[in-house]
């Protein structure tokens, strides 16, 4: 199964890269296969490529959707 997960660019970076907010956690991503991408903008992050731009308001969504399911996930 694979996971696409929703992160804020929070600066672009040379070749193609940017640092990207993961539920507070900075990440270093491609930015090649998206353009017009700007620090504040919601990318699709998968495998450290972001796929593609969303909007704010469907990103903040579906965090807090992974956020209900984990608080529902059982404990291990």
């Amino acid at each position: 199964m694979c996971l696409a997960i929703p992160a804020k660019v929070i600066e672009l970076l040379t070749d193609e890269m940017a640092r990207v907010s993961l539920d507070g956690v900075s990440v270093t991503v491609s930015i090649a296969l998206v353009e017009n991408i700007a620090p504040g903008d919601y990318v699709i992050v998968h495998v450290g490529y972001a796929l593609a731009k969303l909007d704010e308001k469907e990103a903040q969504e579906t965090l807090a959707l992974f956020k209900q399911a984990a608080e529902l996930s059982p404990s291990v």
